[in-house]
């Protein structure tokens, strides 16, 4: 007979597994999903209670027989996927394709791949959990529906490859959104007044005007500025006040993914994505010698900030054998969670705390040693007594003005020693850089030294960086953490948004797909619906509610709106958005936004009796700025075959072509069409094993790009023209040449995630 079986996800896992258990088992991984729906149609029988129609991944083929030829006749089948929805259903998938007579299976989870874990979890098999998998099941109908059809609309309305989701279409709106306010700020001046004090003992120091006559106070002009200053001319400064106050600053607790995400993100400009890889591998194991793999972190996946009392009396005696007992707390402390149906395992911590960074350094990667130091060390200062911040507050009165001055001192640093969040450093940074405030008595009279009045603006909001983008998702209760990640990458790959700076700027697809989806589906892609929906699942996974109530109720209102969206959607290809500019040809027709094969365009609306098209920007308050073509043109060392004048590279809404400068009185014109190997553009090609030049050539509708001249040996290619330069930021082999109206030509990181762009380049 067949020894029992376990299945994990990973071959990394079976490495781990084989350590601890050695014959014990035979042991196979699914190497993620083996099934899903089809990718070629929807896949969900809508009208049999929304069944999804789920098929073996095509290239998963060979794993299945794999798995089957593992279990052999073995009764026993143990399933360790993943401990979230996702894993659950890749168990169920297992189970479904390893069914046989008297077979018995059983799941088991892992909330870290240590000894102890693993034969706790053997010890103590459960079943598979039908509740996880349906809140999986209703998570992937939705989505499938949602993208399924409302993909092919904007294919037909705007242009092909373009994609909806659920999740992915409210961030782009949440950008899109916050892009508009930061176009429609109108900043606001305002003045501030800092007095320049000093008692009979030093420091000198600085207070700030706070109060008219017990009131806050708002100075909006210089003339206001002014009066107070004039109000302040020759009168005495006394200290009205003292306030003493001592905080304690509680530290925060271990790592939710989300919470992972944006440390690393702030702290070791990590992605989203790379940050979940790396946790991957950290949780899979590491060899800690020749064969000797161990899983370093617990399950990286989780919104609880739930962790083991075992874990946390483990911390403390790390904390009093390395520290002393006055940073240790007297018990474990444990932490609430707002969600009970996310707390099916532990908060993002070290298996083992005294596996230090410094100890594992020669066994990890620059990168992996990065991201387990903050989990450690986050992990270990939960448990450590608090800070103690004592706080000075100085109430300066002339006339009837009252001016403040604050000052801290760190009493007891307790955690602070060992950890403090980008929030909390970025506040003791505050608080270091106030000026010392010196030992004076209430009563006391100060030397006035300077009055300085400075003029302010108000600052319109940020655009979202990586870290603030994930916040707001979980703030608002949008998609889950394990899938932030995957999120972000969707809508910078599908061309809606871009990285300006490290921050998320919307394309003008990206506000044109927005402005159709929030037409036409206002609630669906509305914050208030996905996350309603993210509590739906976990309602279902609690089994207080029936999954085909949830689906019932979602698809009525769906199937109405896209009803209706299939017949009053604008088509993008045919009318167009209209704008407020007149056609300057015909004086009679307003221009509309269009999106042809390279992109949205400016058209007249009196097509075709009128012809005009434009390229177009739009200006810092969003309003659109036509571009004509004769106005974009970049010169050129050819002459025109008719007239003779230079000719030059035009941009129109079919692409790039040739044509005179002396139009429209000469109209020639002719394709970028190359026949040849093209022209260098004296930059070798950037791949390792190419000894190739980069050549200019032209795609079969016009457009330039740049290839290697060893095609089809080396299939290099780049529609921006590559620089012999690596990245500074992120070492890539090569930079490529970019050019906007805005900022004119400037470097910038061929990887996409990275996001590196130079100054702009002098001409």
């Amino acid at each position: 007979m067949s020894k029992p079986l376990i299945v994990v996800e990973s071959p990394t896992k079976v490495r781990t597994l084989k350590k601890y258990l050695g014959n014990q088992y035979a042991l196979a991984a699914t190497v993620g999903h083996i099934k899903d729906l089809p990718k070629k149609k929807l896949g969900i029988e809508i009208d049999d209670g929304f069944k999804p129609n789920y098929l073996t991944i095509p290239e998963k083929k060979s794993t299945v027989a794999q798995l089957r030829k593992a279990a052999g006749d073995a009764p026993d089948v143990f399933i360790a996927s993943d401990p979230d929805r996702e894993g659950e259903a890749i168990a169920w998938h297992t189970a479904e394709i390893l069914k046989k007579k008297g077979r018995r299976f059983h799941r088991i989870l892992f909330n870290a791949f240590t000894e102890t874990d693993i034969k706790r979890a053997l010890s103590k098999p459960l079943e598979l959990n039908a509740n996880k998998y349906e809140a999986q099941k209703t998570r992937r109908i939705v989505d499938r529906l949602v993208g399924y059809q409302i993909s092919p609309l904007l294919w037909r309305k705007v242009q092909r490859g373009l994609s909806a989701g659920r999740v992915q279409s409210v961030a782009v709106r949440i950008i899109c959104e916050r892009e508009r306010a930061i176009q429609a700020f109108e900043p606001q001046e305002y003045w501030s007044i800092t007095a320049q004090l000093a008692g009979d003992a030093p420091p000198p120091f600085a207070a700030k005007l706070a109060r008219k006559q017990g009131k806050k106070i708002a100075i909006g002009n210089q003339s206001e500025a002014q009066a107070i200053l004039d109000a302040l001319a020759g009168q005495p400064f006394v200290l009205k006040k003292i306030a003493r106050r001592t905080v304690r600053r509680q530290p925060q607790p271990p790592f939710i993914t989300s919470k992972l995400q944006q440390e690393a993100i702030h702290k070791l400009k990590f992605t989203a994505r790379k940050t979940m890889q790396i946790a991957q591998q950290l949780y899979e194991g590491i060899d800690l010698g020749p064969g000797e793999p161990e899983g370093l972190i617990t399950y990286m996946r989780t919104d609880s900030t739930r962790i083991a009392g075992e874990a946390a009396r483990q911390a403390l005696d790390f904390i009093n054998k390395q520290f002393g007992p006055d940073y240790a707390e007297s018990k474990p402390r444990f932490f609430k969670n707002r969600n009970k149906a996310q707390d099916a395992h532990e908060a993002i911590r070290p298996t083992d705390v005294n596996h230090t960074p410094e100890a594992l350094a020669p066994f990890l990667t620059k990168d992996q040693l990065a991201l387990y130091k903050l989990i450690w060390r986050r992990f270990v200062a939960s448990q450590m007594r608090p800070a103690q911040i004592d706080n000075k507050t100085l109430t300066i009165r002339a006339a009837q003005f009252d001016f403040t001055a604050s000052g801290s001192t760190v009493r007891f640093a307790g955690f602070m020693v060992l950890y403090m969040s980008v929030d909390e450093a970025s506040e003791r940074a505050t608080e270091e850089s106030k000026a010392q405030l010196p030992e004076i008595a209430e009563g006391q009279a100060l030397n006035l030294l300077e009055l300085l009045p400075k003029q302010h603006f108000t600052q319109p909001p940020p655009r979202f960086s990586e870290a603030s983008l994930v916040k707001e998702l979980e703030e608002n209760g949008i998609g889950r953490p394990s899938t932030y990640a995957a999120i972000l990458s969707t809508i910078r790959n599908k061309g809606y948004v871009e990285m300006v700076n490290k921050s998320f700027r919307p394309t003008e697809l990206g506000f044109i797909v927005t402005q159709l989806l929030v037409g036409s589906f206002p609630d669906l892609i509305g914050v208030d619906f996905t996350a309603g929906m993210e509590t739906d699942l976990d309602r279902i996974e609690s089994a207080q509610v029936d999954a085909q109530e949830i689906l019932s109720r979602f698809y009525g209102r769906f199937q109405q709106d896209l009803d209706a969206a299939g017949q009053q959607m604008i088509t993008m290809k045919g009318v167009g958005l209209k704008t407020d500019l007149q056609c300057p040809d015909c004086k009679t027709g307003h221009l509309h936004i269009k999106v042809g094969r390279n992109g949205p365009f400016l058209a007249c609306g009196n097509y075709p009796d009128c012809r005009y098209t434009s390229n177009y920007e739009r200006n810092e308050k969003g309003a659109v700025v036509a571009l004509r073509a004769q106005e974009e043109a970049l010169a050129t060392d050819e002459n025109c075959e008719k007239c003779g004048l230079p000719m030059q590279v035009k941009s129109g809404p079919h692409g790039t072509f040739l044509g005179c400068s002396g139009y429209p009185e000469c109209k020639h014109t002719r394709s970028l069409q190359s026949n040849g190997n093209g022209r260098e553009v004296g930059v070798a090609c950037p791949r390792p094993d190419c000894e190739g030049q980069i050549v200019a050539r032209s795609s079969k509708r016009g457009k330039i790009f740049y290839g290697c001249n060893q095609y089809p040996k080396c299939d290099f290619a780049s529609w921006d023209k590559p620089v012999d330069v690596a990245c500074p930021l992120c070492g890539a082999p090569y930079l490529v040449e970019k050019q906007t109206k805005k900022k004119g030509r400037f470097h910038a990181c061929a990887n996409r995630e990275c996001g590196y762009q130079s100054e702009p380049l002098a001409d």
